[in-house]
């Protein structure tokens, strides 16, 4: 069989109509927006499930994803390849700090025995992770509340890889030395360039797939605490207000809510107040 043109000229592309019809699916799964400027990045998402699934090119992989209405695992690969999974240890630290010094201090203090908290956008795990080592070291060393993290997302590949709690060994350089002493395990293979969560670390999270788009959550009692940052951006603003009017539904009175520090809610009328740098209480 003689190969596509596509491939003898290296002119694979996705049409005008094709791309207009993975944005209107892509915006209403996941209410991310993909202008024209996102194209060339789409295509080469996408070529490698046209390679994992042989199709011809990308526009038949696209007429067959939307043609067979028996696809939506691979509708799920799609969302998994187009969402983007930036995520590190103690990003933005300035909201572990309030976590750690104003927050648990505050909820000790109001005689709270066990604390509900959710990363609502975890990516790979490194959110969840940094916070859980800053509640067990809270809980552990200043007899703080007992804790549970829920940590959900859209894409479930990287679900499966935070489960794994498995990080290349510089992606935990920003964990403060303690709590890489304590929550952080190096393997016996020196060779080894990876590094391992602790169990009891991993027991204490729990990991579901949650899409922001559904008109409710089931994340079960309020929340004492959400994390979702660096998600916003990436949504248009009517998409944005929907969205933390559903987060802050997940809150208990006097909950917190944490965006990511670029992140705004100028403009919306919520039941949040601010008390930090993008840190807002449920009121």
């Amino acid at each position: 069989m003689s190969a596509p043109a596509w491939a003898v000229t290296g002119e694979d592309a996705l049409s005008k109509r094709d791309f207009d019809q993975i944005s209107r699916y892509i915006y209403a799964q996941a209410g991310i927006r993909l202008p024209p400027a996102k194209l060339t990045m789409i295509e080469g998402r996408l070529r490698r499930r046209v390679r994992a699934t042989k199709r011809a090119s990308l526009n038949d992989y696209c007429a067959w994803l939307f043609e067979d209405n028996n696809l939506d695992g691979e509708r799920q690969h799609l969302l998994n390849a187009v969402t983007t999974n930036k995520t590190d240890f103690f990003r933005e630290p300035k909201h572990f700090d309030y976590l750690q010094n104003i927050a648990l201090p505050q909820m000790q203090a109001e005689g709270l025995r066990r604390l509900r908290v959710w990363s609502a956008a975890c990516s790979t795990g490194a959110e969840p992770y940094t916070i859980a080592m800053v509640l067990d070291a809270f809980a552990r060393d200043r007899r703080g509340p007992d804790y549970g993290v829920l940590a959900t997302d859209l894409d479930t590949e990287v679900l499966a890889a935070a489960r794994r709690g498995v990080y290349p060994e510089a992606m935990v350089e920003p964990v403060p030395a303690a709590l890489r002493q304590r929550y952080v395990l190096r393997p016996r293979d020196r060779d080894r360039e990876d590094v391992r969560i602790v169990p009891e670390l991993r027991s204490a999270i729990g990991f579901a797939q949650l899409n922001l788009m559904d008109d409710h959550y089931p994340v079960g009692e309020p929340m004492d605490m959400i994390f979702c940052r660096n998600v916003l951006i990436y949504f248009d603003k009517p998409t944005q207000e929907q969205v933390v009017r559903r987060l802050a539904a997940c809150l208990r009175p006097g909950g917190l809510l944490f965006l990511g520090h670029s992140e705004s809610i100028a403009g919306f009328t919520l039941p949040l107040t601010a008390v930090a740098n993008t840190v807002f209480k449920k009121i």
